[in-house]
Formats: C-alpha cells, structure tokens, sequence
C-alpha cells in the first residue's frame, strides 16, 4: 500500500531555490564559454545542424529591398497590430501629426502567433546593425525584419494563401482607421498639393437628400468599389465620373464630403483657375493617389473649358483648354492610378459641353433639388433631435407650404439653428415659409 512515509523528504525551501540560482547561473556561464572558446565558424556549424534537422520553416520578411520598401512588411506590421495578446509586453503606438488616429504595431523581439486555417505560426520582429557605404563613408544603419516561423509540411499554404491574406487584412485594417485629408493645389510642395485633415462630418444619414437618391448614389459606389477586376476585363480604367449640378446652397459639396467619409477616400479640390497650364494639369493629375475624390467645382465658372471652340488657339499648352480636360477626365493620363472618382459642380449645366457630359466622362447625372419633404425630416432629426411623430401636426403644415415654395437645405438649416427650443423653431419656419409663399405670389 502506497504511503507518504515511504517518500525521502525535501529539502528545505531555501536549498532549492539556492540550487536552482546556481545551475541558472552555470548555464549562462556555459553558454558565455561556448560562445568564447568555440570558433564562430563551428558555432554556426551546429546552428545549420540544428535548423537541418528541425521540422520548422522560416520565413524572412525584410523592411525593404535596399531603396524599395517592401509592401509585405507594411501589411504584416499592421496586420500583427491587431493581433497582440496579453502575453504581449510591448507595443510601439505612433499618431502622425495630420492623422486622428494612433497606429499600434508591434515591437522587437515579441512572438506573436496566430492561426490560419488550423495552421499555427510565430512571428518575430527582428532587427540588426549593419554598415551602409563603403571605407570611411560607412555609418550603421538599423535593418528590420520579420521572421515568420511554422511547421514546414504547410509552406504551400502559407506562401500561396496566407501572405495573401495578411495583405489583404493589413490594407482592411489601414483603411478603415484612416484620416481623410482634404488635398490643394499647392506649387511649394514636391507634388503640388498641401493636406489637411477633412473634418467635415457630411455622412449619407445626414444629408437632406430625397431616400431614393441616397440609396441610389451609395449602391452605385459599392458597385464601383468591388469591380476592381472587371474594369481590367473589359479594358477600363477603374475610374467613375460624377456630375451634381443644381442652384447654390443644395449641398454639392456636402455630398462630396459624405461620399469621402462613406469611402474612406481622400479629397483632391481641383481648382482650375490655380492651374496654369495642361502641362501642369497632367503633373497634378500625376501626384494624386489611389482611392481619391478629384472635386472640380463650379465647372461652368471656367471659362477656358466651357467650348471646344475655345480650343483653337495656338500654344495652347499656355492655358487651360476643354482639350486638356477631356484628356485629364478619360485620356491615357487618366488611367495612371486606380480607385479614382472625379466629381463636377455646377450651377448651370446647361452651361457645359456636351463633350463634358458624355457617359464615360461624366457616368452619373445628379440633380440637388429645392429641399424636399422627406429633406426636412432628416434636418429636423439632425438639428433638432425631433421626429415627425412627434409633432405631426406642424410636420404636415411644413410639408404643406415644401410643396409651394422653393428653399434650399441650407436656408432650411440656418432656419433651425436659430434657437435652441423645439417648439420656437418649428413656429419660426412654418411663419419664414409662409412670408415666402406670399412673396411668391405677388
């Protein structure tokens, strides 16, 4: 029969913990030895060994290919910054000056595993001194990489599918933290255009617009945005043309800024009467990037692009001419980036070329109409956080007096933002609308 008498005892707590410093410390001086005495070329012998015999693959991921970054390394050092652990014990945060937003990624010489189709792996920032130049002109420089580390019978399933995956999920992750700027044309920077940061807060669910337009507007870019491989099918550059014309105060430019926030796109304000030149236009055309808005408003205000007939003149690369439009909106300069939406404004569009109007160049007509019914209720929900059950009577009477008299969403809103009383507010519009129905009618 088992008993605990039988058991030799142990001994003291102090004793144990005395050893085990001392063997502790017996290894690393062992190791600090090994790495002495034994020559660097043998020390690398047994590593080989060891690595030959093992059943893991690694997978080195540098920073950049001398002057090339490398866009893996920026997809898997955001993609890893979603996945720290509470093992993680450090995280390295930054927040550019024009961003909102901080960017957490992951620090040297932390594992972090993940699992990809039941595949486990680690992955390991790494780091190391090297000398960049040649005799005197030499100075160290700091070279990163990851280290991706898993069992070796899946390396076709990780070069195959899940490098892909982690640069797909890495541009996911950077896109939906991005900072919309707002970009201008800008002849001291390096690419012509300055930045700043759009914090026009215009969202779809904010716009006075009639509900059918909105829904047709946003299903039309979600459609744009995934046909990324049928535009190259056909032959296209993914590129989508939009025209809102209509009178002042009808929110053109706020639907520019809800359709940036919605996408996460940047804004490029196209102002063409700070362009010079075609040649400038294309050099700006040039420094746009991906996934970007290009505004050009009050179109029909630019006298030089308003005829082809104007297009006559000699050295016409000194102005800005119809000519260098077209070619800028769908010409072979047109197609050097993706993702690009171009959107004009006006007033008057029976002001424009027809040349301008064409599908292809302008693919969507939109006309911001006089503030609608259904218009008022989203302004009256967003300023005044009352819905039209709750004051349904005055709500009909507005909707009454919508239907005789033409006002704008703008003048609507600066109707609303008058007073901070709900009642006094709704009193004031309906009495404004009907000094403007009598004025109508005389």
């Amino acid at each position: 029969m088992f008993s605990y008498e039988n058991l030799p005892s142990l001994p003291p707590p102090k004793t144990i913990l005395t050893t085990a410093a001392s063997l502790t410390a017996s290894a690393v001086l062992f190791k600090s030895l090994a790495a002495d005495i034994i020559p660097v070329d043998i020390n690398e012998y047994f590593k080989t060994c060891f690595k030959r015999f093992s059943s893991e693959l690694t997978i080195v991921i540098q920073e950049s290919d001398g002057l090339t970054p490398n866009h893996l390394f920026e997809s898997a050092n955001i993609y890893l910054g979603s996945k720290l652990s509470p093992l993680t014990r450090r995280i390295k945060v930054q927040k550019p000056e024009k961003d909102n937003e901080f960017t957490v990624t992951v620090d040297r010489n932390q594992v972090i595993v993940d699992v990809f189709q039941n595949v486990k792996c680690k992955w390991v920032l790494q780091s190391e001194r090297v000398e960049v130049g040649h005799n005197s002109n030499a100075r160290p420089c700091e070279v990163k990489y990851f280290e991706l580390s898993f069992h070796k019978k899946h390396k076709e399933t990780m070069l195959k599918k899940y490098l892909g995956y982690v640069v797909r999920k890495g541009k996911e992750i950077k896109e939906e933290s991005k900072t919309v700027k707002l970009h201008t044309v800008d002849y001291n920077g390096t690419d012509y255009w300055g930045s700043i940061v759009l914090n026009h807060p215009a969202t779809f669910e904010t716009m006075a617009m009639d509900e059918e337009k909105k829904v047709e507007i946003m299903e039309d870019l979600d459609l744009f945005i995934r046909r990324k491989e049928y535009y190259r099918r056909v032959g296209k550059a993914w590129k989508r043309g939009y025209l809102f014309y209509g009178p002042p105060g009808t929110g053109k430019s706020s639907l520019v800024a809800a359709m940036a926030n919605y996408l996460k796109f940047d804004v490029y304000d196209l102002d063409l009467r700070e362009v010079q030149c075609n040649s400038d236009l294309r050099r700006l055309l040039i420094g746009t990037k991906n996934r970007s808005i290009i505004v050009i408003e009050d179109i029909d205000c630019n006298v030089g692009v308003q005829s082809r007939e104007l297009d006559q003149e000699p050295n016409d690369d000194d102005k800005i001419t119809l000519s260098g439009l077209l070619n800028f909106i769908d010409g072979l300069w047109s197609s050097c980036g993706d993702e690009r939406i171009i959107v004009f404004t006006t007033n008057h569009k029976d002001r424009l070329d027809e040349a301008l109007l064409r599908p292809g160049r302008m693919d969507v007509h939109l006309e911001m109409s006089y503030c609608t019914y259904g218009g008022f209720k989203v302004l009256a929900s967003t300023y005044l956080q009352v819905k039209e059950e709750e004051k349904l009577e005055v709500f009909h009477v507005i909707k009454d007096l919508l239907e005789k008299v033409k006002v704008t969403p703008a003048e609507i809103a600066g109707e609303l933002m008058k007073s901070e009383n709900v009642e006094i507010v709704l009193k004031n519009v309906v009495h404004w609308l009907r000094v403007k129905e009598q004025i109508n009618s005389t």
